[in-house]
């Protein structure tokens, strides 16, 4: 019986991922998803599968400083672009503001969805500041984010135990 469906048959590639700065080659079925691939080829286990489906937010990484649900990216469609996992913002030596700012305002509960909502403020906060553009205000415009503001740009982030509050308090504790 002949193949018609255009392609060669072939299900998995020979990939270089860049995570956390440093370059990775696997071989992966085309099928992986990037936070399998994170997970389960690179012991990178701090982004969280969490529905699957895009929708809670417990799988966002950075993808060229742009935060993504690693759960609906492929792996073999990352070649060639940046990925930041929660590890890679920083370390208990020299842990990311955000990481710290966390600590301290015990914007965790389960912890669950903390590097999701990590790697999501990390995002959030370059938007706000690709926002401004060349604007000289840039680091007045971030601090001029609201609670309000700030809750809103994080909502695609769920938190089963309800450290909403904790958060935000963190996120602006690193912007003021």
């Amino acid at each position: 019986m002949a193949n018609h469906s255009g392609h060669s048959g072939q299900t998995s590639s020979r990939i270089t991922l860049r995570v956390n700065g440093e370059e990775y080659t696997l071989t992966l079925d085309h099928r992986v998803t990037l936070l399998d691939a994170l997970r389960e080829h690179l012991d990178l286990i701090g982004a969280k599968k969490g529905c699957d489906h895009g929708q809670c937010g417990a799988c966002t990484v950075l993808v060229d400083g742009r935060r993504v649900n690693s759960c609906l990216l492929l792996a073999v469609a990352q070649q060639g672009t940046s990925v930041t996992t929660v590890e890679g913002l920083g370390d208990a030596a020299t842990p990311h503001p955000l990481q710290a700012a966390f600590v301290e305002r015990d914007a965790y509960q389960c912890g669950y969805c903390t590097p999701g909502q990590l790697c999501s403020a990390v995002g959030m906060l370059a938007e706000v500041t690709a926002e401004a553009g060349s604007d000289p205000t840039t680091s007045a415009r971030r601090s001029a984010l609201t609670r309000d503001e700030v809750a809103e740009r994080m909502s695609g982030n769920l938190c089963r135990c309800g450290a909403y509050p904790r958060i935000v308090d963190a996120v602006l504790d690193v912007i003021a």
